[in-house]
């Protein structure tokens, strides 16, 4: 399953560099990509919720200092 988060800006190297290790290492998350503002994060549902990923994307990508859209 795929969750897309619109960021709405371009991360620095290291934000992207620190969410892929983040969220890219929780068990069940399979891929993390970021580009063009977006965040795209592949996981297993049977292993993980779409609730948790959210909950823990959302809380990754504001300790960075950006903020989710809608």
């Amino acid at each position: 399953m795929k969750l897309i988060l619109n960021v709405g800006t371009i991360f620095c190297y290291e934000c992207v560099m620190a969410l892929r290790k983040f969220i890219g290492s929780v068990k069940g998350v399979s891929s993390v990509e970021i580009e063009d503002g977006k965040v795209a994060i592949e996981f297993d549902p049977a292993v993980i919720g779409e609730e948790k990923v959210s909950r823990l994307a959302r809380e990754s990508v504001e300790k960075l200092g950006y903020q989710i859209l809608g």
